[in-house]
């Protein structure tokens, strides 16, 4: 389907909700992620519930589109209503109690309930208590409570706020006993100071919530606030236990998905769909449009399918409310699959920009995300990117290409007292400049040698690695840094830089010889081969990839002889006693690792993560090393790049890729941790 059809609230089309397993209650996994942006699975003992996913919300009185349609048109798994109107009714309590939640929505996914919190903010005190509360929602049957937190509003004081913080934080305990085996909601508030978030987020993260809403964002997203949105979630994001999904209570526009999705939200809810339609407002991807202002729709959905913006305002105000929040469902529901799907292409920070564009406020988040940029955000994203990488405004600043920058700038010791940089042409660039490259080295060796690209300048040695060599836009792209610029990037990659020139790669072999011989002298020719040359680049290419050093990097590569394919790149890497330790990839210019490379690596400061004794036979056998089975990691472990495994005892037991952080090695119980490629077989 596209998004002119209706689409499903999250990626399964089951007609029957499907349980969690025995022992798997409560738990989250991660199957899927882009730094912190991820899809996971939250195990419910209703339903599997995929994220990052909406939670419609449903008024128990007021049912614009009713429940079961959620689930078996719309295809929503989950769905939020307030357990303090269903307590607050004494018709609809008695049901309720009688026959549960579930049945009186007439709903089989899982049912999430607010407390009454945003009622008090909206119309003052409510008239429940906290532990009376969070009991009701348990003998109803919710799949996932919520403890009765203080709201904390943009108006208040900073004493004001912490108040509101102390004391949700108080109530934490006797919420979750009274919860007993139900699910629990543990709010954050902390209103706009960053710091009271962080001491929320702290404070609740240290009790057993089983799902953490950041809470009082809803006046902000009224007031278009988004900086202070992203504010609030960079103050609580790393202070939040990893195994535990985000929940943006409240939020439930299309265009703040993308970049809610991207800083690690997994839930969201919203009346949004109900609400605007009530008003004659369309949600769209890119904001809201008054239905009045239509001349022609400009989306295509289900529910506006035969109709004119002149028919639909002729209708009956409650079909007219009905036929407008089918619409918004229908947008909702695309988007977040939209965000999804993003995530599983690598792209989610092109959506991001993209989505920036359409508002004002929304573009000032983004480049306050940008400047304020998490360490944390950095390093758990993955470098590499498969296939082709878009270029736009805001990649060069944007995790990804910051990461491959970071990764660079650690890694790259390339010992040189001048630097050659070719710059004006997008890539391949061995085959370009590769014999010239090849006479530079036998000419005037321990030059170092560098390419300008959009997003900077790289060494030589990663002329096939993404991001860089698989930049995809328009020629005028390339050439276009400044020589201030590059001679910038260069000194930051080689400290007492001497002379830098810059060539051009349109130039040709012969006229850049003759520049360089005018400004370097003939030098003497040195019968360098094609081995040495390209023994130097994988010393390099190693360094980057594994976090080793030049001097450890040097020793693995010393006495390697390679395979070459036709196109004469290195096909596989061979030990001095023909044993296969890396195998270069053409799709992003990485390196995958053998069990032979993995034992060369052992010790030399890569990535290694320490299993239990109890894992150390399905690890051997090539099994892959699930969560909570980790004793210890060492090292930067970075999602997608190679990691070795060891047991307590200090063994090598297998190598793999990385699907988390160490971070979350610590805190998740449920997934995959590393993919293992392979085992070191029988002890």
């Amino acid at each position: 389907m596209d998004e002119n059809h209706v689409l499903t609230g999250d990626t399964s089309m089951t007609a029957e909700p499907t349980p969690c397993r025995d022992g798997d209650h409560g738990k989250f996994e991660i199957t899927n992620r882009d730094g912190w942006a991820r899809l996971g699975k939250f195990h419910t003992s209703t339903h599997v519930l995929e994220t990052p996913c909406l939670l419609p919300v449903i008024n128990p009185n007021i049912r614009t589109v009713e429940p079961r349609e959620l689930w078996e048109k719309y295809g929503f798994k989950a769905l939020i209503t307030n357990s303090y109107v269903i307590w607050k009714h004494e018709s609809l309590k008695k049901k309720a109690l009688s026959d549960g939640v579930h049945a009186l929505l007439d709903y089989p996914g899982v049912i999430m309930t607010d407390s009454g919190t945003f009622q008090n903010y909206v119309y003052g005190d409510v008239e429940v208590g906290v532990e009376e509360i969070v009991k009701f929602q348990r003998e109803i049957g919710v799949d996932i409570a919520t403890m009765l937190d203080v709201f904390g509003t943009p108006s208040m004081t900073e004493e004001e706020i912490l108040d509101a913080v102390n004391r949700t934080i108080e109530r934490a305990s006797a919420s979750l006993a009274e919860a007993k085996d139900t699910m629990l909601n543990g709010p954050i508030q902390g209103g706009t100071y960053p710091e009271l978030r962080k001491k929320s987020a702290i404070g609740m993260g240290a009790h057993p919530f089983s799902v953490h809403p950041i809470g009082g964002i809803v006046p902000l997203m009224e007031r278009q606030r988004y900086k202070d949105l992203v504010e609030i979630i960079l103050s609580c994001r790393e202070h939040l236990p990893w195994n535990r999904p985000i929940h943006m209570f409240g939020c439930g526009h299309p265009h703040l998905f993308p970049i809610c999705v991207a800083l690690g939200a997994d839930l969201f809810d919203s009346a949004a769909y109900a609400l605007f339609a009530r008003d004659d407002r369309m949600l769209m991807p890119w904001g809201t449009v008054k239905l009045s202002e239509l001349n022609e729709f400009p989306i295509s959905t289900a529910a506006l399918h035969g109709h004119t913006p002149k028919t639909v305002l002729a209708l009956s105000d409650d079909a007219r409310c009905e036929l407008l929040a089918r619409h918004n469902l229908e947008v909702t529901a695309s988007e977040m699959a939209r965000c999804r799907q993003a995530v599983r292409d690598g792209t989610i920070w092109q959506l991001v920009e993209e989505r920036s564009h359409t508002n004002a406020a929304l573009r000032e988040a983004t480049e306050y995300l940008y400047e304020n940029m998490p360490e944390g955000l950095i390093s758990s994203t993955n470098p590499l990117r498969d296939g082709g990488v878009q270029f736009s405004q805001d990649l060069p600043i944007s995790p990804p290409a910051v990461a491959s920058l970071g990764r660079l700038l650690s890694s790259y010791n390339g010992g040189c007292n001048q630097a050659i940089v070719f710059t004006g042409s997008s890539g391949p660039w061995r085959e370009k400049i590769g014999g010239l490259v090849h006479s530079i080295n036998q000419r005037w060796p321990g030059t170092g040698i560098f390419i300008e690209t959009p997003i900077g300048v790289i060494p030589y040695s990663l002329e096939d690695v993404s991001p860089w060599a698989h930049l995809v836009g328009p020629t005028t792209m390339w050439g276009q840094t400044s020589d201030e610029d590059i001679r910038f990037d260069v000194e930051a990659l080689v400290e007492d830089i001497g002379e830098i020139i810059i060539l051009s790669i349109e130039d040709g072999k012969m006229e850049n010889l003759e520049i360089l011989s005018s400004a370097l002298g003939d030098g003497e020719k040195n019968e360098i081969n094609r081995s040495e040359l390209d023994r130097s680049i994988m010393v390099e290419k190693v360094c980057y990839f594994f976090d080793i050093s030049i001097d450890d990097s040097k020793s693995i590569m010393d006495g390697c002889t390679f395979v070459y394919s036709r196109t004469k790149r290195v096909r596989n890497v061979y030990s001095s006693d023909g044993k296969h330790l890396f195998s270069p990839r053409m799709r992003d210019g990485g390196i995958s690792l053998t069990i032979e490379g993995a034992k060369k690596l052992q010790g030399a400061g890569v990535a290694t993560v320490v299993v239990i004794p109890d894992s150390e036979p399905f690890t051997r056998a090539g099994r892959n090393v699930m969560h909570g089975f980790i004793s210890e990691v060492r090292g930067d472990l970075t999602p997608g790049l190679p990691c070795i495994i060891e047991s307590e005892a200090g063994e090598l037991l297998a190598h793999g890729v990385s699907q988390c952080t160490a971070e979350e090695a610590r805190d998740m119980r449920k997934g995959i941790a590393i993919k293992v490629r392979d085992g070191i077989g029988e002890s």
